[in-house]
């Protein structure tokens, strides 16, 4: 387990991830970090727990907003293939 310093509007947060993935931890950090930017750019100063609770609702907002990715004909047909294939080899 390693334990990543993350800087969100200028104060760290130590974070604990699994080994490797700490790289990932830190790009996740400048996003999140980018986002809180904005947000206080857009309404200015906020207490700690209040940006917290900004950006949480943002994000998730943000999260649900992106649509789904589509499934076309082609692609059920594809898989009612596999599965009927799947179906004819436990069949046998």
């Amino acid at each position: 387990m390693s334990v990543v310093s993350i800087p969100i509007v200028n104060k760290n947060y130590p974070m604990g991830c699994e080994d490797g993935q700490e790289s990932r931890l830190i790009e996740l950090g400048k996003m999140v970090d980018a986002r809180a930017r904005q947000i206080l750019d857009k309404i200015g100063p906020l207490q700690e727990s209040a940006l917290l609770a900004t950006l949480c609702i943002v994000m998730a907002d943000e999260l649900r907003s992106k649509s789904a990715p589509s499934v076309t004909d082609a692609d059920l047909k594809e898989i009612l293939a596999r599965i009927r294939e799947i179906k004819h080899k436990i069949a046998q």
